[in-house]
């Protein structure tokens, strides 16, 4: 069993530091997922017969190679999917496995450490942790539109849960929820001049998630992943918008009381930096036809807008005169110079 689990480990590391595979054959896209579906299955019912021959005392070197061969077969299914379907289908497959494997590894564990007389609570619950992995498979998204959607829906979650904490520390005065114990938050506050920052900082974060919400909806309306461009475009909006949440989390770290006013300028510059830089890649995407552009621009502006106002909160902090705001438009943004949403 130390022998499988070591083989277990090595292959995962090799998982972990993979990218997608493929051959020079066409891909066959459902040969694949119904090679995966089998190989996944195999590993579910390894799991089963592992766990229970455990349980008797009856694993052997044969089962164990079984055993191997099941996670062993899944891995190699994977790197049947070629990096030309898109990283974002690439990642989600990726992860299955990997989360398919560990929960093999776990199972193992387990079984090393548990006397070999029954079922523990702790190996059943093992044994149901490699089943739901398993059945992940049936839930995968099957191309890359679908990927780069649920990864893009995924980001918008966490803005949203930190567009929550923000309206808590609202309500709470500046203690960030979580981060300090009640007695240490006494007595911190926002000061006037702080309290002044909230609103454009919260003005930054309600455009990423409308953004996000917006791309969201433009996907499903006009994405596809048909053409190789059509994929490369949908794991660069991908990309683009796994970088946000990040940067909100900093923004919103910023505001806690004491509020460094340097450190929350150069957090909401970055901020709209890669919010613009998702807008950018929005608008010369194939999901951005015409009839999408005007929200791209408006976004732009609620940007350039708050972080100007944030700028001007601060002037002085670096030395620069007044709003840079103006600096901050989407390419072939024609607004007048000088123009503020």
């Amino acid at each position: 069993m130390e022998a499988l689990r070591e083989a277990l480990r090595e292959a995962l590391a090799g998982l972990r530091g993979a990218g997608g595979g493929g051959g020079g054959e066409a891909f066959d896209r459902g040969r694949f997922w119904e090679a995966l579906a089998g190989a996944f299955g195999a590993a579910s019912r390894e799991a089963t017969r592992l766990s229970l021959a455990a349980a008797r005392a009856q694993t052997c070197e044969t089962l164990s190679e079984e055993v191997r061969s099941a996670i062993i077969g899944a891995i190699l299914v994977y790197y049947q999917l070629p990096e030309s379907q898109g990283k974002a289908l690439n990642n989600a497959v990726r992860c299955a496995t990997i989360q398919m494997v560990e929960g093999m590894i776990q199972l193992i564990e387990v079984i090393l450490r548990t006397p070999q007389e029954s079922l523990s609570q702790e190996q059943l619950i093992s044994t149901g942790g490699v089943w739901e992995a398993c059945d992940r498979v049936s839930c995968l998204p099957r191309d890359n539109l679908a990927a780069a959607t649920l990864a893009i829906s995924s980001c918008l979650e966490l803005i949203k849960d930190a567009l929550e904490e923000m309206e808590q520390m609202q309500t709470e005065g500046g203690a960030s929820p979580g981060d300090l114990l009640e007695e240490e938050a006494l007595g911190l506050a926002w000061t006037d001049a702080e309290r002044q920052l909230l609103g454009p900082c919260q003005g930054l974060v309600k455009a990423t998630k409308a953004g996000l919400r917006k791309l969201l909806t433009a996907m499903r309306t006009h994405g596809g992943a048909d053409t190789a461009e059509q994929v490369a475009q949908l794991d660069a909006l991908a990309e683009a918008a796994a970088e946000l949440s990040p940067s909100v989390d900093e923004l919103v770290l910023s505001l806690c009381p004491p509020v460094n006013q340097l450190a929350l300028r150069l957090n909401a510059g970055k901020l709209a930096s890669v919010l613009m830089k998702m807008l950018e890649v929005t608008r010369t995407s194939h999901v951005c036809p015409p009839s999408e552009e005007s929200w791209v621009r408006f976004l732009a502006e609620a940007v350039d807008h708050n972080l100007g106002k944030i700028k001007d909160a601060t002037q002085g902090l670096l030395g620069d005169p007044g709003s840079a705001g103006g600096g901050w438009c989407c390419a072939g943004d024609t607004r007048p110079e000088g123009h503020q949403p």
